[in-house]
């Protein structure tokens, strides 16, 4: 879907490469190796995404290396786009159906920017009547492909009504995080009706 959006396959892959390793710099030749482009290719989408403003870049001798600009105001929506395409974010979507009746689904954009969780974190919450061992299994499934735990919590929509209104500090945490939506309305997500 995304590849409709953005003009060039080179791009996204970039973006998909580098977003979500923030932390990460790659040198041109590790790029090019990554995304499987010819090198002017994912040379011209770098000076692109380097004019912007999205990518920042660093000369070491005689590589250049490139890093995500986390401040800039694209960054956590184009994150949060990229993770409704690829990964767990994208794995909730397809299997939607699945789940049953599935009203909210939240990840977290610091867990998408690689945070290490702690068990306080929430990296991905969901309300409904949500058919619990067919998330377990998108869950463990994602946790075997990336080698690291996923925190994640599911509640009826009842339970999750209750708790925002006795202002739960649980539920309060989940709210105050920042997070993409990946089912359902974040207006309704956040409001107490």
């Amino acid at each position: 879907m995304l590849k409709n959006l953005f003009v060039s396959e080179v791009r996204l892959k970039i973006l998909e490469l580098l977003l979500f390793q923030p932390k990460e710099e790659l040198h041109v030749r590790a790029i090019v190796r990554k995304v499987d482009a010819e090198i002017n290719a994912v040379r011209r989408e770098l000076n692109n995404l380097t004019h912007i403003g999205l990518l920042e870049k660093r000369q070491s001798s005689n590589k250049i290396f490139y890093t995500v600009n986390t401040e800039h105001p694209l960054y956590s929506e184009l994150l949060s786009m990229l993770a409704k395409e690829n990964g767990l974010g994208a794995d909730i979507i397809k299997y939607k159906d699945s789940l049953g009746k599935l009203e909210f689904a939240m990840i977290s954009l610091a867990f998408l920017k690689g945070r290490t969780s702690t068990p306080l974190d929430v990296d991905l919450f969901m309300v409904g009547n949500v058919n619990f061992e067919n998330a377990s299994k998108i869950v463990k499934a994602y946790e075997r492909k990336v080698g690291k735990e996923i925190n994640y919590s599911v509640m009826t929509s009842e339970e999750f009504l209750f708790r925002k209104r006795k202002n739960d500090s649980f539920i309060i945490r989940v709210l105050s995080q920042s997070r993409s939506m990946l089912v359902g309305d974040e207006e309704k997500f956040y409001s107490i009706i």
